[in-house]
């Protein structure tokens, strides 16, 4: 006879189911500790990806619409280009929140080919697949 069962009012059964429950509680308030909860991370391209697109889609959209590419300064943002006595010029600018904003500017006869800065434009879309 043990202990347990000589006392009275308490039977073995309860002490076990007893145990039990510590250790499944216990065992759970562990698994609960070891649990890390991470802040979330924006995933997506970094400045410098995004200006490289930009700068690749502005000359491809040139180069889409016969401009013939003659000056390009990466560092300052800007490709000049020639199309028939047309200056085509696009300029790449960050702007203060990480956006890259192009813009296109045309000189030069432009009345010979009033739609080239527009077609221009709507080839740098095309390739922004806007």
């Amino acid at each position: 006879m043990t202990w347990l069962s000589a006392t009275p009012g308490f039977a073995r059964d309860d002490y076990t189911e007893r145990m039990q429950r510590l250790i499944c509680l216990l065992l759970l308030l562990f698994t609960l500790g070891g649990c890390v909860v991470y802040e979330p991370v924006a995933v997506g391209p970094t400045q410098q990806q995004r200006f490289d697109r930009s700068w690749s889609a502005a000359m491809g959209a040139m180069i889409d619409q016969g401009v013939t590419i003659e000056a390009q300064d990466r560092g300052a943002g800007v490709i000049r280009g020639n199309r028939g006595g047309i200056t085509i010029a696009a300029q790449l600018q960050t702007l203060a929140d990480g956006s890259i904003q192009v813009r296109f500017d045309q000189s030069g006869q432009t009345s010979t080919d009033p739609g080239l800065i527009h077609r221009v434009s709507d080839s740098y879309d095309r390739r922004m697949g806007r």
